[in-house]
């Protein structure tokens, strides 16, 4: 079950992220799950390097955690492509 909800934490981050950024309509479910879970990685490590806790389980801190790195992996992405992400 514990994949299960990551999977679902992933697409939520992704695609909330993916709306702040303004590339939902650009992207499809998985690309959204891949974002999001990415997003956790890179908003822990983000979060680990200024002292702070990263992604602690399935609570709004950690979802705001992965929607924190899932933008700034977006914006990564971005800057790689031009403005087509």
């Amino acid at each position: 079950m514990g994949i299960i909800l990551w999977i679902i934490f992933g697409a939520l981050a992704g695609w909330l992220a993916s709306m702040v950024m303004g590339t939902d309509a650009r992207q499809g479910a998985l690309a959204n799950i891949v974002v999001g879970i990415l997003g956790a990685l890179i908003g822990g490590w983000v979060m680990s390097a200024i002292g702070q806790t990263g992604v602690t389980g399935f609570n709004l801190y950690s979802l705001l955690v992965a929607i924190l790195g899932a933008v700034i992996f977006l914006a990564i992405l971005r800057a790689l492509r031009g403005a087509t992400v």
